[in-house]
C-alpha cells in the first residue's frame, strides 16, 4: 500500500495520545447551562493566552468568525475585508447570509491594507450609503501563503478603523504560526483588535473547535449568537480537553512545521520547471507554481495523488502545501523525490 503524504492542510492532524487521554478522563457538564467544568477551563485559558478578557468555545473557526460578525454588527451594516480574506472567499457568503452584512473588498499586500484605502472605503453618513460596522484582518493570511502582519501592520490598520469608531475583528486561525514566525508574544498580535478568532484543530493539532475572544459584554453576547447558530455544545468538556493539551503543549512546536516548510520550498525552487520563492512563505504554508511545465495545477495535483501526495490546486497554475505535525522530515524528502520524478516525466515530453 502506497504511503499517504498528506500535504492539504494542517486540518487533518490527528489528535495525539495526550489529547486522546485527556478526552477520555474529561470532566464534564452541559455547556449550554455553563456547566461544564473543563470548558471553562479552556476558555479561561485561552482568553488569558490570547490576552482578552473572555473566551468562547466554538465548534469551527468559521463559525467563530461568524459569530463575531453577528454579534459587531447590525444588520444592513458593510464590513471592510480584505480581498482575498478567508471570512470573504471560504465561509460561503455568511456575512450576507448570517449577519445581513455587505462586504466591501480592499486589496491588500500579503493581507496588509493600507490604512489610507481602509480611511477611504468607510462610508460617510450618507442616506444612500450603508452603515461601515466592523473591519476584519486576517493572521496568518490562508490565501496569501501563510503571510504574517506585524504588531504594527495591525496596529495601524486597526487605527484607521477605530478612530471612526468601528470595531475590528482578527480571523487568527493561525495565529500561532505568526507569532512564532515573528518571535513574538501572541498577545502583542492581538493586542490591537477587538475580537480574535483562532484554531485548535489545525496547526496546534486538536480534533474539533476554535475560540473567539473580546471583552466580557462581547462574549457574553456572542454566546448567544453561537447558540442560535447550532454551536449550543452539551458536555463538550470531551472537546475541550484536547484543545486545553493543544495551547499548553502544541504552540512551540510549530518552529517544526515552519522549518519543514522552508526545507519543501528551497528544495522546490530548485526543480526546473516549479516556480516558488522561498523566503515569501514565512510559516507553514507554500504556494508553487507550475505554469512553467504547461500543466494545470488540477493535473499536476491529480499526478501527485497517484504517488501518495496529496497537494490542493488553488488556482489554474498554483498547488498548496501545507506542513503540520503528521508530516516528518523523511516524509518531505519523499515528496521532493516524487515531485521531482513527476515533472521530469512531464519535462520528457
Amino acid at each position: 500500500m502506497t504511503e499517504v503524504i498528506d500535504l492539504r492542510s494542517d486540518t487533518v492532524t490527528k489528535p495525539t495520545a495526550e489529547m486522546r487521554k485527556a478526552m477520555a478522563a474529561a470532566e464534564v457538564g452541559d455547556d449550554v447551562y455553563g456547566e461544564d467544568p473543563t470548558v471553562r477551563k479552556l476558555e479561561q485559558i485561552a482568553a488569558e493566552k490570547i490576552g482578552k478578557e473572555a473566551a468562547l468555545f466554538v465548534p469551527s473557526g468559521t463559525m467563530g468568525n461568524q459569530v463575531a460578525a453577528m454579534t459587531h454588527l447590525q444588520r444592513g451594516e458593510e464590513v471592510i475585508v480584505e480581498a482575498e480574506s478567508h471570512i470573504f472567499y471560504y465561509e460561503v457568503g455568511g456575512l450576507a447570509l448570517l449577519a445581513g452584512a455587505q462586504a466591501r473588498t480592499i486589496p491588500g499586500r500579503k493581507g496588509f491594507m493600507e490604512p489610507e484605502l481602509i480611511t477611504a472605503a468607510i462610508r460617510p453618513d450618507d442616506l444612500h450609503f450603508p452603515r461601515t460596522g466592523l473591519l476584519c484582518l486576517e493572521n496568518t493570511h490562508n490565501r496569501a501563503g501563510g503571510a504574517v502582519l506585524t504588531a504594527e501592520q495591525t496596529r495601524l490598520m486597526a487605527k484607521a478603523a477605530q478612530e471612526q469608531g468601528i470595531p475590528v475583528h482578527l480571523d487568527g486561525a493561525r495565529i500561532f504560526n505568526a507569532a512564532i514566525a515573528l518571535g513574538t508574544d501572541v498577545r502583542v498580535l492581538t493586542a490591537p483588535v477587538d475580537s480574535v478568532m483562532f484554531c485548535l484543530s489545525k496547526g496546534l493539532g486538536a480534533p474539533v473547535g476554535s475560540i473567539l475572544a473580546g471583552t466580557n459584554e462581547f462574549i457574553r453576547k456572542a454566546r448567544k449568537n453561537r447558540k442560535v447558530l447550532g454551536g449550543g455544545l452539551r458536555q463538550a468538556g470531551i472537546l475541550a480537553a484536547a484543545g486545553i493539551v493543544a495551547l499548553e503543549q502544541m504552540v512551540d512546536r510549530l518552529a517544526e512545521d515552519h522549518a519543514h516548510a522552508r526545507f519543501l520550498a528551497e528544495e522546490l525552487a530548485n526543480i526546473p520547471g516549479l516556480t516558488i520563492d522561498p523566503a515569501a512563505f514565512p510559516t507553514n504554508i507554500l504556494i508553487c507554481s507550475v505554469a512553467k511545465l504547461g500543466i494545470s495545477a488540477a493535473r499536476f495535483s491529480a499526478l501527485l495523488a497517484q504517488h501518495g501526495v496529496l497537494a490542493n490546486p488553488v488556482s489554474a497554475t498554483e498547488l498548496r502545501f501545507v506542513t503540520h505535525k503528521d508530516v516528518t522530515k523523511a516524509q518531505i524528502k519523499t515528496a521532493i523525490s516524487i515531485v521531482n520524478q513527476i515533472v521530469k516525466a512531464i519535462n520528457q515530453f
